[in-house]
């Protein structure tokens, strides 16, 4: 069957923030060079992933929103409140 009558859910967990290394200026050879270059590719990794997951989770909640405005109609205001504030 398919799960289109299940009841959404959204998981309610939030990852640890991932520490960043950011260019530190006056360290090394020139102006705005890493301290640790490879720490600082897997920070860039790392946060072009979080942007990739919130981009994603907002794509998501989004289509509930519109899905829940299509089906409910004219009354959309009252009963879409609980999605729309998971949205906004």
């Amino acid at each position: 069957m398919t799960d289109m009558y299940d009841p959404k859910t959204v998981p309610d967990f939030s990852l640890p923030p991932y520490p960043h290394e950011e260019h530190t200026p006056g360290v090394g050879d020139g102006i705005g060079r890493a301290s640790n270059p490879v720490k600082y590719l897997q920070a860039v990794e790392q946060r072009a992933r979080e942007r990739q997951v919130a981009v994603e989770t907002v794509r998501l909640l989004r289509r509930d929103v519109i899905e829940c405005y299509r089906k409910e109609g004219v009354n959309h205001y009252e009963n879409c409140r609980e999605v729309v504030d998971k949205y906004a």
